[in-house]
């Protein structure tokens, strides 16, 4: 495992770290059981860095965290999640004092401890980040002892540069992938300049980057994959990274070609991202330890060389940035 500069916050944290959306819910089925040995794998292999969310499961990801935790007291990690989106409706109105506090008490009470290590406005609307008490009411927090850290999670590049503009964001939770590389052209080096911890989340894009999926591959009712494609019910960019479902696969049988032998797709794929200085982790979701396993050997591999980089940006260029590139 390699580690990373986290920000300022002056963690390390892990290069493939683990995203806890999918141990939560609304990914098809998960057993706790296999949720909490997949959990225990990744510390095992030298994970630090636990991404959830108050909503995951409504709270049933961050409770999972709290049981491994208390099990490994000896295995230092930390938790980050994220607050804003148990809104109904959701509106920039909604996060004013009193609803974020809730919040934060809320994931304190799942995460069970007195202090959240980091947390995250998760997703808001883009009027929020030119609401500059919202971010008073989290340095409040922080001056109160409930929260240590604080950051972001954003659909848009354009609210992830107005985002870092507040000096108390520590961290940007981003979708980055190879279907997904707009981050990379200026906000990368924004945030560097501004010494803010990237997340790299969605890597996989849904899965599909994993190259396991097929025209017959079903979903099930409660996955996103099935009834989110074209943002029924949150922004359509957070399934499959916006990509069409056709085209997606389309493009992945010709990123096999670049996957050098005894690498899995995934890998590949994972390994990409780490490929970016600016990046401080990947966190692609695991539900069972094999698929921890897998993710985690991304970041052991050799470097992706230039000609393959190159090859990369040029299939995106070609079949994948007039999908996505301008909307996000």
């Amino acid at each position: 495992m390699q580690y990373r500069e986290f920000g300022r916050t002056g963690w390390k944290v892990s290069g493939i770290s683990f995203g806890a959306w999918a141990i939560g819910g609304t990914w098809g089925p998960v057993e706790d059981a296999t949720s909490l040995q997949a959990l225990n794998r990744a510390l095992d292999l030298g994970v630090n860095f636990f991404d959830t969310a108050d909503v995951y499961g409504d709270g049933r990801s961050e409770r999972l965290l709290a049981k491994l935790r208390k099990a490994r007291k000896d295995t230092p990690f930390y938790i980050v999640t994220k607050a804003g989106r148990r809104l109904n409706p959701h509106t920039a109105d909604g996060y004013n004092r009193q609803n974020l506090t809730a919040f934060i008490h809320r994931s304190l009470k799942n995460l069970d401890t007195d202090c959240l290590d980091l947390v995250q406005l998760h997703c808001p609307p883009t009027e929020v980040y030119y609401r500059p008490e919202v971010f008073g009411v989290l340095d409040d927090l922080k001056q109160q002892g409930k929260i240590q850290n604080y950051g972001i999670s954003v659909e848009k590049v354009e609210e992830a540069l107005k985002g870092i503009e507040y000096p108390g964001v520590q961290s940007v939770q981003i979708i980055f992938n190879i279907f997904r590389q707009r981050p990379a052209e200026l906000f990368f080096r924004e945030a560097e300049r501004r010494k803010v911890g990237i997340l790299a989340r969605v890597p996989l894009a849904s899965g599909l980057l994993t190259g396991k999926f097929s025209q017959a591959s079903t979903f099930a009712a409660d996955d996103h994959r099935r009834f989110n494609r074209q943002g029924e019910a949150f922004d359509r960019g957070e399934t499959f990274s916006g990509v069409d479902y056709e085209t997606g696969l389309q493009t992945v049988a010709e990123l096999r070609n670049l996957v050098p032998s005894g690498v899995s797709l995934a890998q590949f794929a994972l390994r990409w991202i780490l490929m970016f200085p600016a990046v401080s982790c990947a966190i692609p979701g695991g539900k069972t330890p094999q698929q921890v396993e897998e993710n985690v050997r991304a970041a052991d591999l050799p470097a992706i060389t230039p000609e393959t980089m190159h090859k990369v940006a040029a299939l995106y260029e070609e079949r994948i940035r007039p999908l996505v590139h301008h909307y996000w």
